[in-house]
Formats: structure tokens, C-alpha cells, sequence
């Protein structure tokens, strides 16, 4: 079967709503296709034999498909062989991710990575089980995967997915946050939001005011999102298993007011009533009996009364690529090092 990595690149990352009230980066598609290949490059040199690499509508893989057929094997670098999942169809939405990671994992996939904001890789972890997974940030708002360079991410992913390296010290292990409510259960990384706005609508939410409470599964000082909020009052590191919970309210009628980076441009006042630490294993009866309920900064479930939603943090999250540890690991034992090839010597 040979050794495998799936990559799969989200083309509608990057597009939502929050365009419309942040001046966010875009990541283009020819990007987007362009950190495939550079990640080919990389996957190659470490011995990654075949990649998985979703089909989409947005051009990504078509962009690829060229590269593939005009590039010259004798000159440019090696390039694993490249296999593109076109059997299923693709309908524009999450279930392409969900569908293509579940292939990669199934077909034997040492490591999963994926393009897009938070919303992709939560759809993603969701479906590649214990597969290791690399989120690569090509979205909006990018609290959970990283802003790396496409290069170095193929070199962490390939030397997980040929076992260069012990997993005790390449992968990390995510928590997550689960909120059953309306009859349906959904995932969140980064965290949960509950809104009083009364519909799903445009999914993205981008208006703190209408929320109500926030649980987060971690709060960097320097992220970016809802969870920027906990970053700046009350900061939990992703290496810490538990999380924090907040009520919010108006800034006028709160003890604390953060101006908070929710959007990229966009940092606006937001009140806290107040937090606590949110404990791994804790399952914490939702106040709000009407409104919306957000994971990851996209709307998903109406609240119209019934028994009160209920959120929980785990400690079962997926497994994580950390770039940085595989590859100072990678540097400590020499793994793309090689002997000088020794000097002609004169006559």
C-alpha cells in the first residue's frame, strides 16, 4: 500500500460573511493549489510514496492535475504519485471533506492535512478517527489550524506518515468541546457559542453582541476569533486539558470589557460578566432557552425551548501534527541530513 498522506483543500475556505465586516485575507485558489505542491515537493523528499488529494469545483485540484502531467521528472524534484479521489461526487459542501477524509483514513493514510479555517478542520477531525491530521490555516477566522508555510507542514506530515519520528513527540492530542441540543450533537475545537439571534441564517457569526455565553477549549493571548476574548481576560494554553466558560453582556453593564481582535481588522468591545475554568469532563447546562447555538464561529443548531442544551469538554480530540516538535526531533537526530559526498582529490 506504501506510505500515504491525504491531503484535502477546502476551495470555499476564506469566503464567508466576515468578509463583508473584516478586511481579512483571501487565499486564492492558485494559492491554495500552489501549497499543494509545495507540500508534493516536501512529501516527496522524505519518502512519502503516494498522496490522496480531494476533487473539488473551485479549481484546486484541476490546478494540480496540470502541474502533475507538465512537469518534467528529470528535472524538477521528486514528487510522491498522486491519486485523485474522483469517484464520489462533489457537492460543494462539508460532506466533500467528511467524504475524503474518511477515504484517506480508510485507505491507509499516515497522516491527514487540511486547508482551510476552522470550520474544515472541524469537519475534518470529525471524520479522520485517530489518523494524525495537520491543519494548515487558509480560512477567516484560524484559531485551531496554523498559519505555517506549506513546506515545512509537508515535511512534519511526511516524516509522521513514514514513522521517522515517535508520535509520543509529533502529535498532540486536542481537546474538544461537544453541545447536545435540539435533538442533535455537534463538535467544536476552538468553541461554543450561544447567541441570541433567532435563526442560523448566513452561518458565520461575527457580532459578539448578540452572545451570551462562550466556552472555549482553549484562549490564546494572540489568537484571533471569539476565543481572542478568554485569550486577553483569562488565557488557557492548548497544552492545558481544561478550558474556560464565560457569560458575556453588554460592555456598559460588565465588570470586564476586552477589545477583542474577533475578525481579522476587526476589534471591537466585548463584556464579560464573568469566567471560570471550564474542567475536562465537565458537562455544563446551557442558560439560554431561545437562540442559536454557534461551534467554531458558524451557527448550527435554533433553540426553541425543550430540555436545556448541554456542553462538554473532552480530552478526545484528534491527534495533531506539531510542526515545530517534528521537526526539531528531525533536526536532533539528523533525519534530512546526508554525509558530504567526498571531494575529488587532485593529481
Amino acid at each position: 500500500m506504501g506510505r500515504i498522506v491525504g491531503i484535502v483543500a477546502n476551495p470555499a475556505s476564506g469566503r464567508d460573511i466576515r468578509r463583508l465586516v473584516a478586511t481579512a485575507s483571501v487565499f486564492p485558489t492558485a494559492e491554495k493549489a500552489n501549497m499543494v505542491q509545495r507540500m508534493l515537493t516536501a512529501l516527496g523528499a522524505v519518502g512519502v510514496d503516494r498522496v490522496l488529494l480531494n476533487t473539488d469545483l473551485g479549481g484546486i485540484s484541476a490546478a494540480v492535475l496540470r502541474a502533475v502531467r507538465t512537469r518534467d521528472p528529470a528535472r524538477d524534484p521528486h514528487w510522491p504519485e498522486v491519486d485523485f479521489l474522483a469517484d464520489d461526487p462533489v457537492t460543494g459542501t462539508a460532506d466533500d471533506t467528511a467524504r475524503a477524509v474518511r477515504r484517506m483514513a480508510t485507505a491507509g493514510a499516515g497522516a491527514v492535512v487540511c486547508l482551510g479555517g476552522d470550520g474544515t478542520a472541524r469537519v475534518a477531525a470529525a471524520a479522520c478517527g485517530e489518523v494524525p491530521l495537520l491543519p494548515l490555516s487558509t480560512g477567516t477566522n484560524n484559531a485551531f489550524p496554523r498559519m505555517r508555510e506549506a513546506t515545512t507542514a509537508g515535511l512534519a506530515a511526511g516524516l509522521v506518515a513514514v514513522g521517522a519520528v515517535d508520535p509520543d513527540t509529533a502529535l498532540r492530542r486536542s481537546t474538544r468541546l461537544t453541545v447536545t441540543a435540539a435533538g442533535r450533537t455537534e463538535t467544536a475545537l476552538v468553541d461554543v457559542a450561544v447567541s441570541a439571534a433567532r435563526h442560523v441564517g448566513a452561518r458565520a457569526l461575527w457580532d459578539p453582541a448578540t452572545i451570551t455565553e462562550l466556552y472555549c477549549t482553549f484562549a490564546e493571548p494572540d489568537g484571533i476569533g471569539l476565543s481572542s476574548v478568554a485569550g486577553q481576560l483569562c488565557p488557557s494554553p492548548r497544552s492545558d486539558p481544561h478550558g474556560v466558560a464565560l457569560l458575556l453582556g453588554p460592555p456598559r453593564e460588565c465588570r470586564h470589557v476586552v477589545r477583542a481582535p474577533i475578525a481579522p481588522g476587526l476589534v471591537v468591545p466585548v463584556g464579560v460578566r464573568e469566567w471560570r475554568p471550564l474542567l475536562c469532563g465537565e458537562a455544563v447546562a446551557v442558560r439560554a432557552e431561545h437562540g442559536v447555538i454557534a461551534v467554531d464561529g458558524e451557527r448550527e443548531i435554533e433553540l426553541s425551548g425543550g430540555p436545556a442544551p448541554v456542553v462538554r469538554l473532552s480530552g478526545d480530540g484528534p491527534r495533531c501534527v506539531d510542526i515545530t516538535a517534528v521537526l526539531a526531533e528531525s533536526a536532533r537526530r539528523g533525519l534530512l541530513r546526508s554525509a558530504a559526498a567526498p571531494a575529488e582529490q587532485s593529481n
